[in-house]
């Protein structure tokens, strides 16, 4: 069955022994029904030879940046929208630490740099490489870029010693490209609400009382979504952040108020909604027209007024509608948490704790516990928010099939 007919993928192949597996895996991917452009760079010539590849492939290798016998040049931008998936198998820690600090010396660097797709990596390399705290490092860098690492597998290595290095065999990263597509396309004729980001109270037209949200994790659950076919309405707070997907329509808000208004709006004609925005509880009961002077004042008292509870209102009129909320604790949160799901009427919540460092505001990374109102949770491992929205999405899928 050709599950990956109609795919264009570049699969990438650095200078490594594990080159030999990626004529296995570039077969498996033709075979699939995948439109293959392989890049390989110059030290990965020394271990498979381009005509293999080619005959593989039905299409020329690109190494260098201009081609050796015509001197047309080979623009790793094009090849970067052509893309629909980036595969790099194996990935040497070396290439690896050029893509983490974008050291650009190589075609198939610049093509990584380019790339406007999802891009995997498979590492491999010897045991001590890939436990070394660089290598660690541009792996995490890496992760927080988006990519998505197919872990090495253990066993014996090239140095004859055993361990964790091995690249993944060409079989599983094939389930793992084939995962990625059939995720694309499944939310296909589904709407979805997400709201993000912070609300701004204000109390004078300088001054508002906010909070630290930088919408980062709101506006991957859109993106995520959209990817896989929904049909997404971001409602948005303050943020400097910019969609890219065209099934997304922003709308842009900045007080509680205002966002209750978009989000009632919108939920009306969805499927679910995921409400991951950092709403303030309270907003000043009266708002100056004018900047209040500090020479006029001994002090500021500000008398505060609760703000509408967006969840609360949803979950009261969300019929057959799935709602998912978030939970930021920094005490008792499991407890916190499955209360305030009862509470609004939430099928899911994720929580997240401010204790843990990789959590919470303006962070690129986000460890989550997912929580439904059946009783299930699933603790997961610190991950890059791009990451979290596919796990998060994962799980609103499973309650969307149950409906």
């Amino acid at each position: 069955m050709q599950t990956l007919k109609g795919k264009h993928i570049v699969l990438g192949i650095t200078g490594g022994i594990a080159a030999y597996k990626s004529a296995f895996l570039l077969r498996l991917l033709i075979k699939a029904g995948a439109e293959v452009q392989v890049v390989i760079t110059p030290n990965g010539k020394q271990f498979i030879t381009p005509a293999t590849l080619a005959a593989l492939s039905g299409k020329p290798v690109v190494s260098e940046f201009f081609a050796a016998n015509t001197g047309e040049w080979h623009s790793h931008v094009d090849l970067g929208l052509w893309s629909d998936l980036m595969v790099i198998a194996p990935a040497t820690a070396s290439s690896i630490g050029k893509m983490a600090n974008g050291i650009a010396d190589n075609m198939l660097i610049t093509t990584y740099l380019s790339a406007k797709s999802h891009v995997m990596v498979a590492p491999a390399m010897d045991l001590d490489m890939w436990a070394h705290p660089s290598t660690q490092r541009n792996i995490s860098s890496l992760i927080k870029d988006g990519v998505e690492i197919i872990q090495p597998a253990s066993g014996e290595l090239a140095s004859h010693l055993s361990g964790k290095g091995r690249m993944e065999e060409p079989e599983e990263i094939l389930r793992r490209v084939e995962k990625y597509f059939s995720r694309r396309e499944s939310l296909t004729g589904k709407k979805i609400l997400v709201t993000a980001g912070p609300t701004y109270e204000d109390i004078d037209p300088v001054r508002f009382i906010g909070n630290y949200s930088s919408g980062k994790m709101g506006f991957s659950i859109a993106e995520e979504a959209a990817e896989r076919g929904a049909e997404v309405t971001l409602v948005t707070g303050p943020v400097a952040l910019q969609t890219s997907h065209e099934n997304i329509t922003r709308i842009d808000v900045r007080s509680a108020r205002q966002m209750l208004e978009a989000a009632k709006k919108a939920f009306d004609g969805c499927d679910a909604a995921i409400l991951s925005a950092a709403v303030a509880d309270y907003a000043p009961e009266e708002r100056h027209d004018t900047k209040i002077k500090r020479e006029k004042t001994d002090g500021l008292i500000l008398k505060l007024v609760k703000n509408p509870d967006i969840a609360a209102h949803l979950g009261e009129n969300k019929g057959s509608r799935v709602l998912v909320g978030f939970a930021l604790e920094t005490d008792n949160e499991h407890e916190n948490a499955i209360e305030k799901m009862k509470r609004k009427s939430l099928d899911m919540i994720v929580l997240n704790s401010l204790k843990n460092p990789l959590a919470g505001f303006n962070k690129d990374t986000n460890q989550v516990c997912i929580i439904k109102f059946n009783g299930e949770e699933k603790e997961y491992p610190a991950k890059s928010k791009k990451e979290v929205a596919g796990d998060i999405i994962d799980e609103l899928e499973s309650l969307l099939r149950k409906e």
